[in-house]
């Protein structure tokens, strides 16, 4: 069985470093994306089974990205948690109506974001 493949769209260096190195920690594949735009070609070249995307991204948001990853039928059956530093009241709700399965805060608790990713994939890949 192949490992579970984890697209990360995140333009901070120190975020993208903290993220892959607990995801490729408990097993998983991970694939790198900077921008939104780049973060949709690779979703729909490799179909990963789960996408981390941060909100706050150059040019194109994240919101905007996961709406229209959400409207291609190539990629929209693939779970999306949007990343945020933003943990303000309604955040998690634009995420939600933008088509986010998910919703974490930055900073990232290192304890529990591999319990919370290990839990979503679990629940969220088809049987």
């Amino acid at each position: 069985m192949s490992p579970v493949k984890i697209l990360v769209v995140e333009d901070s260096p120190i975020n993208m470093e903290l993220v892959t190195d607990l995801l490729e920690a408990n097993g998983y594949e991970v694939l790198q994306a900077t921008a939104a735009r780049e973060g949709i070609v690779l979703a729909g070249q490799a179909q990963p089974h789960l996408i981390l995307m941060d909100i706050q991204l150059p040019g194109m948001d994240g919101l905007t990205a996961i709406r229209l990853l959400k409207e291609d039928p190539r990629t929209s059956r693939i779970p999306v948690i949007a990343l945020s530093a933003h943990a303000m009241v309604g955040d998690q709700d634009k995420a939600e109506q933008a088509g986010c399965d998910g919703y974490i805060t930055k900073p990232i608790d290192t304890r529990t974001f591999p319990k919370l990713v290990d839990s979503f994939v679990k629940t969220k890949q088809p049987a």
